[in-house]
């Protein structure tokens, strides 16, 4: 990855380095027409200020820089988990962020990342056709997409077939003779959340009879998941679904919680419930979790030999794409009911 020297930034500026310096560290001793020219300067060059080099004479650190959506979501817990493995083997670091959906976040661990001289990072975006992608490609900063599919050929991917994934869970609710599914959908913004909800749909669509309610949350957690098993609880004959799709197993978790806890006179096991991600404890949960199975350390094992292949490739080398296939795990929640 190509970097810019100080000393070009000064040269473009037409000031001296310490001048540089001064505008980088003490600006209060620098004219506002020369820190005007001197953020021009940088702004032109794209140069980022390199801290790492205070510590290491090498002009790149052994860290990679990941950024997941939510840390506190077991599934990236796993993709990290990998990550780090693989990374440890070649002799790196994992420097690890969570934007939690938060596009000032993102920026934020994209520039400490940037001033830590990372060999390239790893990135779940929120949306994958925006300018921090561009950006980094301009910067000449490796990055592989993590759980985003792309046919971009500047960036590498790692992915799972949602669209797959979502198909196998409904086509498995309405094996079990299940006709009035309901999924319970995060953000329509998040793309796995809408390829999961497409499979679903293509399911119930090759079925008569069958129908399809989509009820979306803000947010993919037990909270929220609690709180729509609490409205479905409620419902009563053809109201009511039979079967429940959630869009992740935290969803899931915390509708199996509602129906279970406060499912009042509705009648047991009248619910098949899926989840998604097949996280550690959803074959723990009070009536085992079906699920569809990620292959999550996988994930980010690929995704850290694809980042290092590209800070290796020639420039101009196209990226490669992995899509891994989903898995169902079938358990009692779906086979026996909630």
């Amino acid at each position: 990855m190509a970097t810019v020297s100080i000393r070009e930034v000064a040269a473009r500026a037409g000031v001296s380095v310490g001048t540089v310096s001064n505008v980088l560290n003490a600006p209060a001793k620098v004219s506002p027409l020369t820190l005007e020219r001197v953020h021009e300067a940088i702004d032109a060059l794209g140069y980022v200020r390199n801290d790492a080099a205070r510590q290491l004479r090498a002009g790149t650190s052994r860290s990679i820089g990941f950024i997941v959506l939510d840390v506190s979501n077991p599934f990236f817990t796993d993709v990290a988990r990998g990550a780090q493995h693989a990374s440890s083997a070649a002799g790196f670091n994992v420097l690890l962020g969570t934007s939690d959906h938060d596009r000032a976040k993102e920026n934020a661990y994209l520039d400490l990342f940037e001033e830590q001289r990372v060999q390239g990072v790893l990135f779940s975006p929120i949306h994958t056709d925006d300018e921090l992608l561009d950006r980094l490609h301009r910067r000449g900063v490796p990055v592989v997409l993590v759980g985003n599919p792309t046919d971009d050929p500047r960036f590498a991917s790692v992915s799972v077939d949602d669209t797959a994934g979502g198909e196998m869970a409904v086509a498995h609710l309405l094996e079990q003779g299940r006709r009035r599914i309901t999924m319970i959908a995060g953000p329509a913004e998040i793309r796995q959340v809408a390829e999961r909800t497409e499979g679903a749909r293509r399911a119930v669509a090759a079925v008569p009879g069958a129908t399809l309610e989509v009820v979306r949350t803000p947010s993919l957690t037990v909270l929220e998941g609690r709180s729509v098993g609490q409205e479905l609880a409620a419902r009563r004959g053809e109201d009511a679904p039979d079967a429940v799709f959630a869009a992740n197993d935290l969803l899931a978790v915390g509708c199996l919680q509602a129906l279970t806890l406060m499912g009042g006179t509705r009648q047991p096991g009248s619910i098949a419930l899926v989840g998604y991600d097949d996280i550690d404890f959803a074959s723990a949960t009070v009536v085992p979790l079906s699920s569809i199975r990620q292959p999550k350390e996988l994930l980010g094992r690929t995704a850290v030999e694809l980042l290092l292949e590209r800070v290796a490739a020639a420039p101009g080398t196209p990226a490669t794409h992995h899509v891994f296939q989903p898995e169902l795990v079938v358990r009692e929640s779906s086979t026996k009911g909630v």
